[in-house]
């Protein structure tokens, strides 16, 4: 729930009492209620923004002291994502973003001084904004030409009447509209907004392993799509996976080999399974479906070692004669429910392993696998 102007300037001006109080709460869920109370006795009429500012906190997403409410904590770019985007716009040149939705100013993390100006159509979100950066920060319209950045950022609305929005013409304002307005942009969507008919460049950012994002920016910044798979560990560089392979290079559908992956979301969102495929030597199961197979694990991935191909109607015997007791299963291409699935099985073994639930052609398969284990150097450890 959203903060009025006046809580927003309680909130700047008694920073010091609200960290005290929050020092002095139980924090868990089964005293919420208590710890509400305690702060509504302590602020008065304040103390429902007090408690939604220590709730919103508690995310651990933003910067501790920052002030922000429950949506906008929920709704922030991560850090590591913004960073990117802010490297990938500085190596075409761009001195000055302008963030049009800039909200409580998480964007404006990945940029130097003088290099980025934010503006929202909130009125309590830019009083945030104001407190949380050191970027100027103002009211304006996303629909408004303020300032004379080369390149503007929008985060359209991705949800109308509690629906989430699947094209772009729907997002809120339009695409369209923003392009009318303004020169180059980056337009910042839902991991799965239909990005087909998209002219620039379409770029699926994931972050240790959650697809985060895709970001539409227009044709004078790229063209083409771009997988970007970002880990929060600074010793992890980011891995791109772009569409720079011609389609007779790309390898066909084959054979299960020795291992069964399963790429990155931001792979798979991004179109580019066949492309990574290429990349590290593999291949898909079938066309239609994003399972690989390959004889290597790629490095700083993870997979399964194959053990047999089951038909579904022998899954329990199956089981019993690999002496299955714990299983992972994942399903893929077919209408079939894991946990449902499990139960029917009527685990009574002592060893765990992995059942991948899918479709070679027209026929559902269920392939055995062992454990998930992760790549080391080229080979794999437990």
């Amino acid at each position: 729930m959203s903060y009025t102007l006046d809580e927003v300037a309680f909130l700047r001006e008694n920073t010091s009492a609200i960290d005290a109080a929050a020092a002095d709460l139980e924090g868990t869920k089964k005293a919420q209620l208590r710890d509400v109370a305690k702060l509504q006795a302590q602020f008065g009429e304040y103390g429902r923004a007090v408690a939604e500012l220590l709730h919103s906190r508690r995310s651990g997403k933003l910067p501790g002291e920052w002030l922000m409410d429950h949506d906008s904590a929920q709704q922030a770019t991560p850090p590591a994502v913004a960073a990117y985007r802010a490297q990938f716009l500085r190596e075409r040149g761009v001195d000055l973003v302008h963030d049009l939705t800039c909200s409580i100013g998480t964007e404006g993390q990945a940029y130097a001084p003088g290099t980025y100006v934010g503006s929202d159509i909130d009125a309590s979100r830019v009083a945030m904004a104001q407190h949380n950066s050191a970027h100027p920060v103002f009211r304006a319209d996303a629909l408004t030409t303020t300032t004379s950045a080369r390149v503007c950022i929008a985060d359209p609305a991705r949800r109308q009447g509690g629906t989430r929005i699947t094209r772009l013409d729907q997002l809120l304002p339009p695409p369209q509209a923003l392009l009318d307005t303004h020169g180059e942009m980056a337009i910042k969507c839902a991991p799965g907004i239909d990005h087909s008919e998209w002219d620039g460049l379409a770029v699926v950012v994931s972050l240790d392993g959650g697809v985060k994002e895709t970001c539409l920016y227009t044709p004078g910044l790229g063209t083409g799509k771009r997988a970007v798979i970002l880990s929060t560990s600074s010793a992890v560089a980011p891995d791109v996976i772009e569409d720079d392979i011609p389609e007779h290079e790309l390898p066909d559908a084959g054979p299960i080999g020795r291992f069964l992956i399963d790429p990155d979301g931001a792979i798979v969102r991004a179109g580019l399974v066949r492309h990574y495929a290429a990349r590290e030597g593999l291949h898909q199961l079938d066309p239609r479906i994003a399972y690989l197979t390959g004889d290597h694990l790629p490095e700083g991935t993870s997979g399964f070692e194959f053990i047999e191909l089951v038909p579904m109607k022998k899954l329990k015997a199956a089981m019993s004669a690999h002496d299955v007791g714990s299983l992972e299963i994942l399903v893929r291409g077919q209408d079939v429910d894991p946990d449902q699935l499990r139960k029917k099985l009527k685990l009574k073994g002592s060893t765990a392993k992995t059942l991948v639930v899918t479709r070679i052609g027209a026929k559902g398969v269920a392939v055995l696998c062992g454990p998930r284990v992760v790549s080391t150097e080229g080979n794999y450890a437990p």
